[in-house]
């Protein structure tokens, strides 16, 4: 197996940067879209091998160092006991928003393998499928971003709800907190024996915090939910907080192997404030890949510099790929990674 990933994680010496893209397992690929034209989003979600065809998809095409599980943050939520559907045009949408004590109590800390066993099976499958080829990421929402769904009722301009139950009854967010946290970490747990070699924490709405509250109110799962997987697994952990150029600083202190960096941020500036004792995965602006391929190449270089003296780089997009992206752009992304680190 091609371990460049992984050792890019651990700060090991590789021959040349790694790379995969967040939601390289997706809709800009016609090959997606000829699968998913025959399911439902969530149907997709739920039926293993049709999960591990698409994930599978981009390593063939792109030829990128790892792999992603096909799913969505919002799986465990519904197992904790909300009703999830998805719209074409709202998105993600979870009946009865937890608002109340009655709500919170509601909630259950549900059993990975009784309650989402294919998603485990699907790890399964990809860990066969891949076992000669590139490594396998596991992945969640964190505390915080799964909070924000659950509290809203859905996707939110200023996250209003949150906020509220935050300022104004911070016992019951904190009591919603410990379900969510446990929840994160026995889902994780049971990817990693399923048959994940790394998995990744995405904190894509921590950016809407100001620093005080990110540090004081919902930092401190996050660090327990990282701290209980490296307790017990020995598999790399990476933290991504979208937004993050304000909370760079604490966030570094998760206890991750590797933090993800938006695009936002200039990378000389992230690794220069990270320091030597985590890798750095990130951070190209996704709308780059819509420029010329000249463009595009001249922005990988320039991650590639600043990412020079980082413990470890893992390059990748600053957020997930958008789905009107051109796929010859992504394949030659993916190439110039690899040929200018070499170089």
């Amino acid at each position: 197996m091609k371990d460049t990933f992984l050792r890019a994680c651990r700060g090991e010496k590789v021959d040349y940067t790694p790379v995969w893209l967040m939601r390289q397992a997706g809709r800009y690929l016609k090959e997606y879209q000829e699968v998913r034209a025959k399911v439902d989003f969530l149907t997709l979600c739920k039926t293993p091998e049709l999960a591990a065809k698409v994930t599978l998809q981009p390593v063939d095409i792109l030829g990128v160092d790892a792999a992603i599980l096909f799913s969505d943050i919002l799986i465990p939520v519904e197992a904790m006991g909300m009703h999830l559907e998805f719209s074409d045009k709202k998105g993600p949408i979870l009946g009865e928003p937890v608002r109340n004590k009655s709500g919170v109590d509601k909630l259950i800390i549900p059993d990975t393998e009784d309650s989402m066993p294919f998603v485990l099976e699907a790890i399964k499958i990809l860990s066969r499928e891949l076992s000669n080829r590139v490594p396998l990421i596991g992945f969640s929402g964190a505390p915080f971003t799964l909070a924000t769904y659950i509290i809203e009722g859905g996707s939110s301009r200023n996250f209003i709800n949150t906020k509220k139950m935050m300022y104004q009854n911070p016992g019951l967010f904190a009591a919603l907190f410990e379900k969510i946290t446990s929840t994160v970490i026995d889902y994780l747990s049971a990817q990693i024996r399923a048959g994940a070699q790394a998995v990744q924490l995405f904190d894509s709405w921590a950016g809407i915090l100001s620093p005080f509250d990110y540090e004081n109110v919902i930092f401190p799962y996050v660090k327990s939910a990282v701290k209980a997987l490296k307790k017990n697994h020995d598999v790399p952990v990476i933290y991504f907080v979208n937004d993050c150029a304000g909370v760079l600083d604490i966030a570094k202190k998760s206890g991750a192997d590797v933090i993800g960096i938006d695009w936002r941020v200039d990378m000389g500036r992230a690794v220069k404030g990270l320091g030597k004792r985590v890798s750095v995965q990130g951070n190209l602006d996704p709308l780059v890949l819509f420029g010329p391929k000249e463009h595009i190449e001249e922005r990988v270089q320039d991650i590639l510099n600043k990412a020079e003296s980082a413990r470890g780089h893992i390059f990748n997009l600053g957020h997930g790929i958008l789905p009107e992206t051109p796929v010859e752009n992504a394949v030659a992304m993916v190439e110039a990674v690899h040929r200018l680190s070499r170089a």
